[in-house]
Parts: structure tokens; sequence; C-alpha cells
């Protein structure tokens, strides 16, 4: 194809930028259009990793080199399926990827789960993170929570849970859902994973990092030694797990702590609201083991909307091809599921647009207009990287001390400090 390719990326968390910096290396003069139904670009950095991770989400300052230096637009506000459709993507792209995560936490399976104190660690990570299109409120847990999970997202929500207000300086947590968390903390916490500390997914560093947090009484009644012919990782989190329990946090203990490795939930107790877990051990034929429990915060992983999404039928994971139709891509978890860490985005994205490169010469090569051909009206209300600018040096500009920005829980909001329409004498600043 001897034509200027352009190409529509959907999506603009990590799986998005890395696949447009994999084509913009290979394509130069590709156009290339990073489009999002929200204002602000990152996606999942910006409001599915926990908002007390700043160093995980410093990788945002490296996706913004692609809007700042390497000619990638980014089109935000602008959601596919009501604003542009995807038929309308690929009429005026050569290319489209989509590249849109999976926002449906996954469902554990167990009787019970529908009872109204079960709720789900997606939803919760992105209350605490501020995000625009999340109902505000942080939900009553009671004294007693169970997070059943086992990988470093359930980690999160324990993390969240057992902190106090000021463990949180330098963090972009929302503070309006932290003040009123603050109001009713947890006592204690059921951290049930499926998997033996020998196979757990969640990672070492974040075990340990949990040590760190004042007042926490970690037990365990379950073996947390591994065998000797273990994983180096295995061992790490062994080492960390035995490292928690043998904190004293002294007679200042807020919130204790009991880990359950090799159980799986069999059921969730009560008729009408939350009583507990029961249990049955993954390796042995033990007795259940009931834990009482007033709320219940469910990490197993998100899960593709079992829907016709967008003409395509219902998706589910590939892991050979990112292919979906000539001219048709996607990558990420759209593509894989809900596995992997961030930067595992990358070598997906590279893959990907290796497909693409592979497919590009039986291609239709009749060039296409991209962004410049959608409708004036669709143009008119995107948020260009600029405009998002004076969003993110508004956040700045309104962070509280010991915050690194204050995110607003308002989309329009969002949309009018980037278009600069916002009312009133001290603009920006009115939220």
């Amino acid at each position: 194809m001897d034509s200027v390719v352009s190409i529509a990326i959907v999506g603009s968390g990590p799986a998005g930028c890395y696949v447009a910096q994999s084509l913009r290396r290979a394509l130069p003069e590709s156009e290339i259009t990073i489009y999002d139904r929200l204002a602000s670009p990152f996606g999942l950095v910006r409001y599915g990793v926990a908002p007390d991770h700043q160093s995980t989400k410093s990788i945002q300052a490296q996706f913004a080199r692609l809007f700042e230096r390497e000619n990638v637009r980014f089109a935000g506000n602008i959601t596919v399926g009501s604003d542009v459709s995807l038929d309308e993507l690929r009429s005026t792209h050569n290319i489209v990827v989509l590249a849109s995560g999976l926002s449906e936490d996954r469902v554990v399976g167990v009787p019970g789960e529908d009872l109204p104190e079960v709720h789900r660690a997606g939803r919760l990570t992105r209350v605490f993170n501020a995000h625009p299109m999340e109902p505000v409120g942080v939900p009553d847990f009671g004294g007693a929570v169970a997070v059943i999970g086992g990988g470093n997202v359930s980690i999160d929500v324990l993390r969240l849970l057992i902190k106090r207000p000021e463990d949180f300086a330098n963090s972009d947590v929302d503070d309006t859902a932290l003040g009123q968390y603050a109001q009713a903390p947890v006592r204690r916490v059921e951290f049930i994973c499926r998997s033996t500390v020998a196979n757990a997914p969640s990672d070492p560093v974040m075990l340990a990092e949990l040590g760190r947090i004042p007042g926490v009484a970690f037990t365990c009644s379950d073996p947390v030694a591994v065998p000797e012919d273990a994983t180096r990782q295995a061992s790490a989190r062994a080492k960390a797990l035995e490292g928690l329990l043998e904190l004293a946090p002294g007679p200042q203990t807020r919130v204790q702590v009991a880990l359950h490795f090799g159980w799986s939930p069999v059921r969730i107790l009560g008729a009408d609201h939350v009583e507990g877990v029961e249990l049955r051990s993954v390796e042995d034929d033990r007795e259940h083991r009931r834990v009482a429990t007033d709320s219940v915060v469910t990490a197993v992983g998100f899960d593709f909307d079992r829907h016709n999404w967008h003409g395509l039928g219902e998706l589910s994971r590939n892991l050979e091809t990112g292919a979906l139709d000539r001219g048709l891509y996607r990558t990420g978890w759209i593509k894989r599921g809900s596995r992997g860490t961030i930067a595992e985005n990358r070598a997906c994205a590279k893959a990907v647009a290796e497909e693409i490169l592979a497919d590009l010469p039986a291609l239709d090569p009749a060039p296409r207009p991209g962004y410049d051909g959608l409708p004036e009206d669709v143009r008119a209300r995107a948020v260009d990287y600029a405009a998002w600018r004076r969003v993110d040096l508004a956040e700045a500009s309104a962070a509280a001390h010991g915050r690194a920005r204050k995110k607003f829980p308002s989309h329009d909001h969002m949309v009018a400090i980037a278009h600069d329409t916002l009312a009133g004498p001290s603009g920006a600043g009115n939220h």
C-alpha cells in the first residue's frame, strides 16, 4: 500500500498506546487516531491501577509522548457505538484496531453471588479513582468483608481497605470516596485465594508492601511454606507471607486480616443479606470452612460482554491472532482476556502490529480520509490532546496537599474544561 495509511485505534489505555507505538515506528507516514469515550487518555492506567500505586501510573508519561512528539491524534469524548459506529470507522480508515479492554467483572459462579452486599473489584477501584462514568458512593462493607481472588487486583482491594487516610500521601485517590470509607472502615478482612501459596497469582512485592501499613494483624491457618523445588516467585511469595505473619502490630491493631490459601468459595451465605462464605479445600477433603462476614468483594478477573459487540457477535479470547475481519483487529484484554500485567500488553500489541503489517499489501490500497472523514458534529465534540492538557493542568492545580492530582468525577465538567467553555469567573476551578 503506497498511500498514507489511516489507522483508528479504539481505546487509549496501555493496549491502544502500545499498538500505536508499534505502528508508528513501522509506518511513520501513517495517520493514527486513538479514540476514547472519555475526555482523558490512558484508560486502565488512570482508572484501573490503584490510586496509591503512582509508580505504576508513571507509565502515562511514556504514552503522553505519543501525542506530544509522534504525531498521533487523541480523539476523546467519542463513543464508538453512539457517536460513531464501528462501520463508520471502518469505512473512513484503512485499519481499525480494537483496544478497549474489558469492563465487566467476571462472576465467581457460586450461589449467593447476587446478594446486595456482594461487590465487584473493578467498580470499587474505579470509585476510588474518581472514574467519571462510575456511580459515586462507597459501599457499606460492615465490620467484616471477604475478598475473593488471590491475584494482584485482590491485593489492591485489600490494601485500599486496610489503609488509613494518611497512608494515601502522594496518591491521586478520590478524597470524597476515601472520606466516606474512613467513617466506617472494616475491622476484619477474610482474604480467600483458591490457589495454594506456591501457585497463587499474586506478586510477592505487593504482598510484602502490606506489611508497611501500621495497625494490621495478619493470620493464616494454612501452611505458608512451599516445596524446596518451588519457583523463585513462589519462594518469594512464601517469604513475604511469613514476614506478614511475624509482624507485631501491638495494642494499636485497627484491622485483622485472615489469609486463606487453597480454599475455594462454595457459596455465599445468607438469605437476604450476606452472612458469610462457605469454603472447601482444593487439595484435600477437609471439612468445609465457614467464615463470618458482612460483605464480599470479588476480584476474579474481567470478562467479555456476552452480547453482539457492534455487530461482531459474542467475542471470546483468542491467543493466536488479533485479526477479526479484513482490516479489523484487536489487541490487549479484548483479544486475550484479563491476563497479564500492563507491560505484557506490549508484546501483544507488537504481535498484532506485525499481523497488520503482513496483511497490509492485501488490503484495499485506496486512500481513506481517516479522522477527517468523520461527520463534522463528531469532530466538534472530540477532545484532542491539547484540550486534554487543560484538564490535566486543572487537576494538578486543584490537588490538595499530599495528593498527586484531583481527578474530576464529572465527565461533563472535564469536557467543559477541555473545550474551555466552563461558566463562572473562576473557570476550571469551578467543580
